[in-house]
């Protein structure tokens, strides 16, 4: 798994009664983008974390002449 500051964290879930949950990735601790990293989710808790095999990152990709932003997941999950 790779990211970088900026990146959004996408935590899934396959239990029942609880939600998905989204994070900001604020500094990534490993080398080369790898975990651990640490993350500010939606309602302003900070964490530092591994991810787990049900999370990925939409990693938000700037284009150089309109300055919009498009996403492209990174799956954590073989096969995926």
């Amino acid at each position: 798994m790779r990211a970088a500051i900026g990146d959004t964290l996408h935590i899934h879930t396959n239990h029942l009664g609880t939600v998905e949950d989204l994070a900001e990735i604020l500094e990534v601790r490993g080398t080369d983008g790898a975990p651990p990293y640490l993350v500010q989710f939606r309602d302003g808790r900070k964490r530092l974390l591994f991810p787990g095999p049900d999370a990925v990152i939409e990693s938000s990709v700037k284009v150089a002449a309109g300055e919009e932003r498009s996403y492209r997941r990174i799956h954590t999950r073989p096969g995926w």
